[in-house]
């Protein structure tokens, strides 16, 4: 009798393994896309043009004018409600500091300075699949010989822009002790600043994997690393799990998994986390209650974008301080919870008022806040599950940086059924979800930790062009 009870339990594991392995919670192979194309009809019936045009940033003064018009309507009309007595950022962008930063960009931002300053860097266009690409493409400048100089794909995502990045170009590109330096290709996603907003629906972040790797090819790198946050962390990882064979390895500043397997491991880990986690974690990451209810508090945004991106565009591409409010609002929660405590939300001195402003002024002068929050709509599309991208693991080298403040975000432990290769999982203490632009020494140190382990690991580099 024991024998008979031992042979159905070995076959009742066996059917659960394989069930949880090629069942609902297996792995899935990747998709074979089509070619895709998302530029005007009369653009594809003309011969492509590969060229590969210089760009600046160069604002018509007509645009600068008329921004500084609104501003002054919005200030001298005095229709900002007095926020409730105790509430600072708790109900959202206190109106008392709105007015001041509305009253800094108006007096003493100067765009042309900010201009000629993000000029700095070699900036260009490019027709990919229809759509003209900007993107800032960055070479080392040291006199330093470094052992290696790889290409290296940079992707922001909503609220950022190319921005976020710029104060990590000079450590990447002629870091101080590092093998390693980079090339770096640091594009604006289609639909965000001064990249083209796609024309039709259907461009969401498989989409996107697609056209970067044109992208990468286009610049003469067949082989390369990524690297993304937000948005571009889906991006980066999609390229990945759909283009090994190009992609050599991926990090992430976003750790996320939305793998079947990943939600059994919450499930799990709920049962008795600390067998699996440190207390850090646990604190962070349970009771799930907690977990999902600071995740609904601080969601609001993302279904009203992924529903109806244009009825709230509507108002953000009229109103500058509108626009601000909004944005800006997701920079302080989203580098520090607790900050919806402080009446300014902890900005100031954390952040430098024009390096915000910046970003700000990305989406004004270009009029995308309404195309680039449409990118949430095409996450959630039947075309986009469809793909079943969440359970195609990546299998190159993948490196992680687990900020304390990050929005949301999933330990080692949660993530390894997505990340096959998990090289690295650098745990800090401080920064939040825009980790170049918050802290990017921290940020480009945990970049220049991941490559180098990556170039230096014989049993897994294979970076050849």
């Amino acid at each position: 009798m024991i024998g008979k009870v031992f042979i159905v339990s070995i076959f009742g594991t066996s059917v659960l393994i394989g069930w949880i392995l090629h069942g609902p919670l297996g792995d899935k192979d990747p998709p074979t896309l089509p070619d895709f194309y998302w530029g005007s009809t009369d653009r594809k019936i003309q011969k492509e043009d590969r060229s590969i045009r210089s760009f600046k940033i160069n604002i018509d003064e007509k645009i600068l004018t008329d921004l500084k018009t609104r501003l002054k309507i919005e200030l001298s009309a005095d229709r900002l409600t007095v926020p409730l007595e105790g509430i600072h950022f708790q109900y959202g962008f206190n109106t008392i500091t709105l007015k001041k930063f509305t009253n800094h960009w108006l007096d003493n931002y100067d765009w042309r300075i900010r201009e000629k300053t993000l000029n700095k860097y070699p900036q260009f266009k490019t027709l990919i699949s229809g759509l003209d690409i900007h993107f800032q493409h960055v070479k080392g400048q040291s006199k330093k010989q470094y052992k290696q100089t790889r290409p290296l794909l940079l992707l922001h995502g909503w609220p950022g822009s190319f921005i976020e990045f710029q104060k990590v170009i000079p450590l990447l590109t002629d870091p101080v002790d590092s093998d390693t330096n980079f090339e770096l290709v640091i594009p604006s996603l289609p639909g965000f600043g001064f990249s083209e907003r796609p024309p039709r629906p259907g461009f969401g972040p498989v989409e996107a994997a697609q056209l970067f790797l044109k992208l990468m090819k286009r610049l003469g790198h067949n082989k390369f690393y990524v690297q993304g946050g937000d948005w571009g962390s889906l991006i980066v990882t999609n390229m990945a799990a759909l283009y090994p064979e190009h992609v050599m390895a991926v990090h992430v500043n976003l750790c996320m998994s939305s793998h079947s397997r990943t939600h059994m491991r919450h499930l799990i880990g709920a049962i008795y986390p600390t067998l699996f986690l440190s207390e850090k974690d646990v604190a962070r990451l349970y009771p799930l209650s907690k977990y999902f209810s600071n995740l609904l508090e601080e969601s609001g945004y993302f279904h009203i974008q992924a529903t109806k991106p244009d009825t709230v565009g509507a108002g953000l591409s009229n109103s500058p301080s509108g626009l601000l409010a909004y944005i800006m609002e997701k920079f302080s929660t989203g580098t520090n919870p607790s900050w919806k405590t402080k009446e300014d939300g902890g900005l100031i001195p954390y952040y430098n008022k024009d390096d915000l402003l910046d970003n700000i002024m990305i989406y004004w002068v270009t009029n995308t806040i309404t195309s680039s929050m449409r990118f949430y709509a095409e996450v959630f599309t039947l075309r986009t599950l469809g793909y079943k991208m969440d359970n195609v693991p990546v299998k190159v080298p993948a490196g992680c940086l687990y900020l304390p403040y990050e929005i949301s975000g999933h330990t080692d432990f949660h993530i390894q059924d997505k990340y096959h290769q998990l090289l690295s999982f650098s745990r800090e203490n401080k920064g939040g979800h825009f980790a170049a632009f918050e802290v990017p020494d921290i940020f480009s140190k945990d970049l220049l930790k991941f490559f180098n382990l990556v170039e230096n690991n014989s049993t897994i580099h294979k970076f050849t062009e």
